[in-house]
């Protein structure tokens, strides 16, 4: 699997590594079972921030494209080519534009919308 990350591209070099990671499954150049460097690893070979390398794992941890396995290591999930359209992000902005059309069509202002987001989202936490 061959990852690299274009620092003038303005997706965010995370987002570039998922993408790549869903590819190189997608496209069978890594299998289900198939260990992957470690975080640190990955972040020397690429010249990234550990942080951004783990959030990127992370990321593909929970589309269940890839899995960790304690300390035994990081592999492929054994589902990931099935798990690798997932994009919650994608999921998340539609949900959000229907409820917002909604609240717009209702009357809301963008101002009463962003200050009911911001109380909701402070009492979830």
């Amino acid at each position: 699997m061959q990852i690299q990350i274009d620092m003038e591209n303005p997706e965010p070099m995370y987002a570039q590594l998922v993408r790549q990671v869903k590819e190189a499954v997608k496209q069978k150049a890594i299998q289900p079972g198939d260990a992957l460097p470690s975080i640190r690893q990955l972040a020397n070979d690429l010249e990234l921030n550990s942080k951004t390398v783990a959030k990127a794992y992370s990321l593909l941890e929970r589309d269940q494209v890839i899995q960790t396995r304690g300390y035994r290591g990081t592999f492929v999930h054994p589902e990931a080519r099935s798990h690798c359209n997932t994009d919650v992000a994608t999921e998340i902005r539609g949900a959000l534009k229907k409820t917002l059309d909604a609240m717009r069509n209702a009357g809301a202002t963008d101002s009463e919308i962003r200050i009911a987001f911001n109380e909701l989202m402070n009492q979830t936490r």
